[in-house]
């Protein structure tokens, strides 16, 4: 049999089966239940040796698993790095062909397929940094109400020993008194259910080597180091640093067309972007890259021999993803460096040691 491709455009409750051969002609698209049952017997007449790919969506676990349990070889798109287009009409049954098309033109931005046991860590350890949001949701409603009041802290910490007293002592109108005391309330709850599942998680990567050896890095505690090991999975998928970087959304982007060319940082992955950019420090290397390199190094390739490899701490990648140097460049202004006669969103800056002046855009 010809190879078969096969785009499944998941839903909540139906999905869309989308099968072509390898010139890209459509061979069926049916619309289904989701239902194991169904899932199977839509992709079963494409043959054993077709390439499914399903979008990694809401509640994309159970069909992957599926699928790849009963033998297909499953591809995981990734939601935001496929290039759509602009198309005039959308569908769902444009959309199961569309990634079905970029699969077979070896186009297709895949994301990484988690083991479960990497799926279960990264549900305890979101759910912990939702309700660790959450909590600090609560806490600066307690200060927005006493803004309200005119009422300023005594202290920062307004829910420790200091800030209880204070509270205690307000006198404030019957609704603000309620609020505030319905707040702290739940503020213990929430403190007690992110403690079980610090030590849930703890549990679970308790002798995993992995967990051990980030702890070791300036900063980084279980905390974080869980994180990393939830969000990162197997570090053995990278080959380097700069490619963990680069993952996390750390890396600078780069975009030119023509003349214009910009760069800026694109955040991927919320918590291990955070995480890498906090932890680590020190050395010729961004923080980040120190706290990568350590991440790396535990699978047998020390930062010393990927610097050797590469040039060196200084070579042109380590350069070139060194954080950009942010500053105001109306700060340096002298008077009179800016023209009168300047299109709207553009500025002139005079230059510091007094030659030519450049354009830049906001």
């Amino acid at each position: 049999m010809e190879q078969r491709y096969v785009g499944i455009d998941l839903h909540r409750r139906r999905s869309v089966i989308y099968t072509m051969d390898a010139e890209g002609q459509k061979l069926s698209c049916i619309r289904i239940a989701n239902e194991p049952a169904a899932l199977i017997a839509a992709v079963a007449p494409a043959g054993d040796a077709a390439h499914v790919v399903v979008e990694a969506t809401y509640g994309w676990y159970w069909a992957v698993d599926l699928l790849r349990d009963n033998g297909f070889d499953v591809h995981l798109a990734h939601p935001s790095g496929n290039d759509w287009g602009k198309r005039r009409v959308k569908n769902d049954e444009r959309d199961a062909r569309d990634l079905a098309d970029l699969l077979r033109l070896g186009r297709l931005a895949e994301a990484w397929i988690a083991p479960p046991a990497v799926r279960e860590l990264r549900e305890l350890v979101r759910y912990r940094a939702k309700l660790v949001n959450l909590r600090s949701g609560l806490k600066t409603q307690v200060h927005a109400v006493m803004a309200k009041e005119g009422v300023l802290p005594n202290v920062l910490d307004m829910f420790g020993p200091g800030g209880a007293r204070q509270l205690d002592a307000l006198d404030l109108a019957e609704p603000y008194t309620l609020r505030i005391a319905s707040l702290r309330d739940l503020v213990p709850v929430y403190d007690a259910e992110i403690l079980m599942l610090e030590r849930k998680i703890h549990q679970r990567l308790s002798g995993n080597k992995g967990y051990e050896a980030i702890q070791a890095l300036n900063g980084v505690g279980r905390t974080i180091a869980a994180i990393f090991c939830a969000e990162i999975g197997d570090v053995h998928r990278f080959r380097s640093a700069e490619a963990l970087c680069s993952w996390a959304g750390l890396a600078p982007r780069h975009r030119e067309s023509d003349t214009k060319s910009g760069a800026g940082l694109h955040h991927q992955d919320g918590l291990a972007a955070g995480a890498l950019g906090g932890a680590g420090g020190g050395g010729a290397l961004p923080r980040r890259h120190v706290a990568a390199r350590g991440l790396l190094s535990h699978r047998g390739t020390t930062g010393q021999e990927e610097g050797a490899r590469g040039g060196g701490a200084q070579d042109a990648h380590a350069r070139l993803l060194r954080p950009a140097g942010r500053r105001d460049p109306l700060s340096a202004r002298r008077p009179g460096g800016v023209s009168a006669r300047t299109r709207p969103g553009r500025v002139l800056v005079e230059r510091r040691d007094s030659r030519s002046c450049g354009s830049r855009s906001n």
